[in-house]
């Protein structure tokens, strides 16, 4: 398996998600619109991922510019596009303004030096986001127990960022370790990454793993079969509050009932300082399509009223720990703007 995204020959290719796990599909893109809509769309998804994406939107539409071209107006066209696509995930805001820092320090330079600039950062991003997740799995990992079962949700592994992850980093930094361990992936409802994707990233580690259905993860607690839950992020407010797939408040509120340690497992570009608490991270609610229908085929009647937010947002009460690569935060949060 390739990369989730890489940059190669001027071009940005990634794994085609929406396939995911019965056909391994590389797409190929030359321009910053069709990054954009892959954001949109799904072919790429997990904050940290998108961010990378939305880094080598930009160096594409640098790179595009012509010679006598207006470099401002085009640079504000760029990021304006990639901003509109996903509203949750803070790493798609984060990797623009780093983008836009390199622009403005280098606006003085020929245009060829600054596409080299913007093209080398944009690289930097990916690159130092597989070092911040393999820290973010040392620091982790011996929060694992040997012999434990973990239950996971949603998609926080090598496909939602450049490499290795971020929750499922620490269960495979675990697992590296030696430790005999388990998984539990919810199937995470409507877009089924859980079933999809980090399924098929365990079993290509060599990891056991489990598919439970959303509703059957409170049972196993009750039953003892869940000793630890660790999950991704797609922002975390000041205070410590969530945004992470929809269905992770539910588990957070169960494993605070059984008394199991819930961890989130994030970079710091996934803090927004600027917001005081969850209650003022936008949430993105998608097409109703996504749950009425199951591989395209409708499994309500068709003018059945949806709702489906993509996300919601777990209060930092019910979080044991926020695991990134400066070590492991623990409540009282109070991330610095």
């Amino acid at each position: 398996m390739l990369p989730a995204i890489a940059w190669k020959k001027n071009k940005v290719v990634m794994i085609d998600q929406r396939k995911l796990p019965l056909k391994e599909i590389y797409l190929e893109y030359d321009r910053y619109g069709q990054v954009a809509r892959a954001i949109e769309t799904m072919v790429i998804r997990g904050a940290p991922a998108i961010g990378v994406a939305a880094a080598y939107g930009v160096a594409l539409g640098v790179l595009a510019v012509r010679s006598g071209e207006d470099i401002d107006r085009a640079f504000e066209k760029i990021t304006r596009r990639l901003e509109r696509t996903r509203p949750t995930a803070r790493n798609l805001f984060w990797a623009l303004e780093r983008m836009r820092r390199t622009f403005d320090a280098n606006r003085g330079l020929t245009l060829a030096r600054l596409k080299r600039c913007v093209l080398d950062e944009a690289r930097a991003i990916e690159v130092e986001d597989v070092a911040t997740n393999k820290a973010i799995g040392r620091h982790g990992r011996d929060l694992i127990p040997d012999g434990a079962t973990v239950l996971t949700h949603c998609n926080a592994g090598e496909l939602a960022t450049a490499g290795y992850g971020t929750a499922v980093g620490v269960i495979r930094a675990a697992h590296e370790q030696g430790k005999k361990i388990r998984v539990f992936s919810d199937e995470t409802r409507p877009f089924l990454q859980g079933a999809r994707l980090t399924c098929w990233e365990l079993d290509r580690r060599g990891i056991s793993v489990v598919l439970i259905t959303d509703n059957m993860a409170g049972w196993f607690m009750r039953k003892g079969e869940i000793q630890i839950a660790v999950v991704g992020a797609d922002r975390v407010a000041r205070n410590g509050d969530t945004a992470n797939k929809i269905g992770t408040y539910s588990v957070a509120v169960l494993a605070k009932e059984h008394g199991i340690p819930f961890y989130v497992a994030a970079p710091m570009s996934t803090v927004d300082a600027g917001l005081a608490t969850g209650d003022e991270i936008p949430i993105e609610e998608r097409d109703p399509r996504e749950v009425r229908e199951v591989g395209g085929r409708c499994i309500t009647l068709p003018h059945i009223a949806v709702r489906n937010p993509v996300f919601d947002v777990t209060p930092a009460k019910y979080i044991t720990g926020i695991i990134t690569e400066n070590g492991i935060f623990r409540p009282p949060y109070s991330f610095r703007p």
